[in-house]
Formats: C-alpha cells, sequence, structure tokens
C-alpha cells in the first residue's frame, strides 16, 4: 500500500468526525495550557503585607455556629468548684452541704481508697494507653473482674473503662437490626445510644407498667402467629434499670420476670445506680428481690457512683461476657481502665464486703429523707422510698420552661444557704426529654442533723421562690 494511498485514507476518516469532537479537543488542550500557566504565576504570587492581613481579619465576620445563644444557660455560666465532692463542697465560695454527687457510700473521702490508689500510681504508672486486647490489660484488671464476679455471685465479669460506654457497648453486642427490643420509655441516656447503635426494632413501654409491656407482648405473640417461620429467627430481649437514673423508682423486676418466662425474653439490667446501694449486701435489685443471678441474662453497672471510681462491668454467664471481649466496641476499641481507678474499685469492693452494715445506714437514711420530702407542701417526690437518687418535682405541673427556671431559682438559693443541690441536665436528642425536676443524691455520711438540715432549707428555699 503506498503512502500516497495511506495519507488520503487518513483524511476521508477525519471528513467523518463531527466538527463538534473537534472543538471539544481544542477546548481541553486550551484548559490545559491555561492550568500550568496558571500554577506557574501562582508560585511567584506577592505575599501579602502585614497591614492587608489585618485588614482582611478585620473585615472577616464569621457566622456563629449557634445563633441566638440563651445568655443564661447553664453551660454558660458554669459553677466553680474549689473542694473534693465529698460530704461538703465548696462552690462558688460557698461551703456546702453535697447532695449533688453520686457519692452513696461516702468512698470520694475514704482514705484506704485513696491510699490504693497512690500505690497503683507508684507501681503501674497513670495508664497503659492501649485496648484491653492488645497491650492493656494489667494484673488489676483481672483481679477486679475476679472479684466483681464473686461478689455477684456470677460465673464471670468484663470491666470497661468508661461506665457509659459499659452499657451502650454491652447492648449494641448482642442486639442486632432484626431483633426485638422492649424497653421502659424513661431508660437512661446511654441505654438509648445503646439502641441506637444497635439499630434493632424497639418498643416502648410506659414506666414500671408491667400491664402496658403485657399488652405490647400479647399483641408481638399475635402478629408471630402470622408468620411463625420469621418469628423463630427473631431474638427478644427486655431492658430495664433496676433503680431508673431519670425517675429514682425501682423496677418491679419479679412482675417483669414473669413475663419474660412466658413470652422468653432475655432480660438485660442496668444496675447502675442500684449496685451497691440496694440488698442486704448492696449486690442489687436481684438481692433485694431475692431473685437468683442465673435468671437475668447479664447484669450492666457503673463503677462511678456507688463504688466511687471511673468506669463499668457486666456481669452474668461465661458465654454471655466472653462474647463482649471482641463485640464491645467500648471494650474492644478503648484504653483499658487505669490501674490507680482499678485498684480504688476493688477497695471499694473490699469495704462493701466487710461492712454490710453501711447498706443498712444508706437505707435509713433514704428513707428518712424521703419522708422528709413528702412533708413539703409545695414539692412533690415520687421516688422510690429507699433509693439513693431522690427526684423532687413541683407540687404543680406548670409549662417546661416555667418549671426549669423556677427549679433553678430554688437551687441557686439553697446553694446560697449553704446545701448543693442540683437540677440534672439532659440532651436535647433524649427520646423524651424528662420532666425538670431537683435530684438529690443521699449518702451514709449523713446524719439526723444533715437531713434536718438539708429538708429545712429545701423548703425555705421552695417556699420564698414560688411566693414570688
Amino acid at each position: 500500500m503506498s503512502t500516497k494511498f495511506i495519507f488520503i485514507e487518513s483524511m476521508d476518516i477525519l471528513s467523518t468526525i463531527p466538527q463538534y469532537h473537534t472543538l471539544i479537543v481544542a477546548f481541553v488542550i486550551f484548559w490545559f495550557v491555561w492550568f500550568i500557566a496558571k500554577r506557574r504565576y501562582s508560585r511567584h504570587e506577592r505575599v501579602p503585607t502585614e497591614e492587608e492581613v489585618q485588614k482582611k481579619l478585620a473585615e472577616w465576620n464569621p457566622e456563629p455556629l449557634i445563633t441566638n445563644p440563651q445568655t443564661s444557660h447553664p453551660s454558660l455560666n458554669p459553677r466553680c468548684v474549689t473542694s473534693r465532692a465529698g460530704k461538703r463542697i465548696v462552690i462558688d465560695g460557698k461551703d456546702c452541704l453535697n447532695l449533688g454527687t453520686h457519692n452513696y457510700l461516702g468512698f470520694v473521702e475514704n482514705k484506704d481508697i485513696e491510699k490504693a490508689a497512690i500505690a497503683a500510681v507508684r507501681k503501674y504508672g497513670v495508664g497503659s494507653c492501649g485496648p484491653r486486647g492488645f497491650y492493656g490489660t494489667v494484673d488489676v484488671h483481672l483481679e477486679l473482674e475476679k472479684r466483681l464476679a464473686d461478689y455477684t455471685n456470677t460465673e464471670e465479669a468484663v470491666v470497661y473503662s468508661y461506665g457509659f460506654s459499659t452499657v451502650a457497648s454491652a447492648i449494641a453486642a448482642y442486639c442486632k437490626r432484626r431483633d426485638l427490643v422492649f424497653v421502659d420509655e424513661k431508660v437512661n441516656f446511654a441505654i438509648q445510644k445503646g439502641l441506637d447503635a444497635s439499630r434493632t426494632n424497639v418498643k416502648y413501654f410506659k414506666h414500671n407498667d408491667v400491664n402496658d409491656l403485657h399488652e405490647l407482648l400479647k399483641k408481638q405473640a399475635e402478629l408471630d402467629q402470622r408468620n411463625p417461620k420469621k418469628a423463630s429467627k427473631v431474638k427478644r430481649f427486655l431492658i430495664i434499670e433496676g433503680v431508673y437514673a431519670n425517675t429514682g423508682q425501682m423496677c418491679p423486676l419479679p412482675d417483669l420476670l414473669a413475663l419474660c418466662k412466658k413470652y422468653k425474653l432475655r432480660i438485660f439490667i442496668d444496675e447502675s445506680v442500684s449496685f451497691g446501694t440496694l440488698g442486704a449486701h448492696g449486690k442489687g435489685v436481684t438481692e433485694y428481690f431475692n431473685i437468683p443471678r442465673h435468671e437475668i441474662d447479664m447484669i450492666m453497672g457503673s463503677l462511678e457512683s456507688a463504688l466511687g471510681s471511673i468506669g463499668g462491668f457486666c456481669v452474668g454467664t461465661s458465654f454471655v461476657i466472653e462474647h463482649q471481649r471482641l463485640s464491645g466496641l467500648g471494650y474492644c476499641f478503648s484504653a483499658s481502665l487505669p490501674p490507680l481507678l482499678t485498684s480504688a474499685a476493688i477497695t471499694s469492693l473490699d469495704i462493701m464486703k466487710n461492712n454490710p452494715e453501711i447498706f443498712e445506714s444508706l437505707r435509713e437514711n433514704c428513707i428518712a429523707m424521703n419522708s422528709g420530702l413528702q412533708e413539703i407542701q409545695c414539692l412533690d417526690c415520687s421516688s422510690f422510698s429507699g433509693s439513693p437518687i431522690k427526684h423532687v418535682y413541683l407540687k404543680e405541673r406548670l409549662d417546661r420552661n416555667v418549671e426549669e427556671n423556677l427549679l433553678s431559682k430554688i437551687s441557686e438559693k439553697c446553694i446560697e444557704n449553704n446545701l448543693a443541690v442540683i437540677t440534672p441536665a439532659y440532651l436535647e436528642t433524649e427520646k423524651e426529654l424528662p420532666r425538670p425536676s431537683l435530684r438529690l443524691c443521699i449518702s451514709t455520711l449523713l446524719n439526723k442533723n444533715d437531713i434536718d438540715f438539708a429538708l429545712d432549707i429545701l423548703k425555705k428555699c421552695a417556699e420564698e421562690v414560688l411566693s414570688l
């Protein structure tokens, strides 16, 4: 084939290409040349002077992250604590009787716990900075887990480094997308986040209402009969709290357990408040009702309230607990609990085991405070009499914002009169915001004079605020 023939054939092929293709190729070539030239020019751009920079900064007016912030919001006006949060606490220079922190057994000021923590710092340092499954496990972690299992009469325990992530991680480790979970409508925020993470099918029943739960279960049983093959593959759970942190009420565990047996539900209990406070030996709501631990599938709890440390734990059968060591995200991916706090928790358990009388002392203080609150006419307290958490509401129900404002003023007046009482804070993302209240935390450190003083000041401040 001659060269002339090839050239003529090539020209014929080019003549068949539409003209807009040529324009596109020309545009791409032009853009590429312009881009290269611009990059070369930008390397030699003039550096702005300091005066020009300051002028630009003066003209910059960024949009606020939050429009129209509430200047009176507690987060923008925090109180300053300048002492240890023990029986007494110094707030903004005021020495107050402390009813604001979860120091139920008075362990925050315990000298033996303090010595154990100091000794652990000297031996292990501050922390491992690594997850338990890698290089974060220290011998005291294994000892604490063994002590917790022995104390609760269970096969095994697992310890987390943060109380909130304990509950949220444990739920998500077992409850999956197609599962069905029945939950009390007043559960705490950690349980809510665990349910969100599990993406499971959640059905809420009225707070502490066994009949409402029974109706939900009967309706579900009717639906299951229509498709028994599908129903057989669905796991079912009941998640409750021993003592509800948002209300101070105790769960009716025997009645709930009867429904679990009838409808084949696995039951998880969050005993963050009830562990170390209920029962003759502080073992929680199961001991209070004399229910064998093996009837509960898993108990979750916090080391941050009664035990005066940090972290959380789960106890139950070995096959239930071991599953979390690979599936509990808070366990697998969080730095392990610092040894000093682990040693503090071990010492707390020793004190609880060797001094069971402290639980009777706590119960008496809780009942005495509860009886006194019932006599304050302008306030209402519906919490369980033996609960260390008391939620105190206004007797007359008002608009939410009005109640929040009045209760905040009562709290401020109490602090001015040397009584630390707080209004609990809730996130707007909670499923249902609890009614505004004053939260009182009772401890074994209180004596009769302290309880009388607290009740007198609370009554006086409430009457002053509500009479305005």
